[in-house]
């Protein structure tokens, strides 16, 4: 099951407004970063499995490319582990 494009629209808002990668002391908010779209759609795909499963698997399946694309690290490497429970908090209304 995924869910549909309003949903998935809700979602993005919703982890572009809360969420954040941080390097040293610099936060940078999924939004800004212009990755809230991509890991809601990840998000979506596995929802059904359940909000930390979900939220697991696309924090690794997402790619962030760093040092101008001179390489990628998956985003669950660059997220507080609170920031990670925010998400799944954030994926449990919608896994139905």
């Amino acid at each position: 099951m995924t869910l549909d494009l309003a949903d998935i629209r809700d979602l993005e808002d919703l982890i572009g407004d809360r969420l954040h990668l941080q390097i040293a002391s610099w936060r940078l908010y999924l939004g800004d970063a212009g990755l809230a779209k991509d890991l809601a759609i990840e998000c979506s795909a596995t929802i059904d499995q359940g909000a930390v499963f979900a939220a697991t698997k696309a924090l690794e399946s997402l790619k962030v490319q760093v040092a101008g694309g001179k390489t990628s690290l998956p985003l669950i490497l660059l997220m507080p582990s609170a920031q990670i429970k925010v998400l799944e908090e954030i994926l449990v209304p919608y896994c139905r």
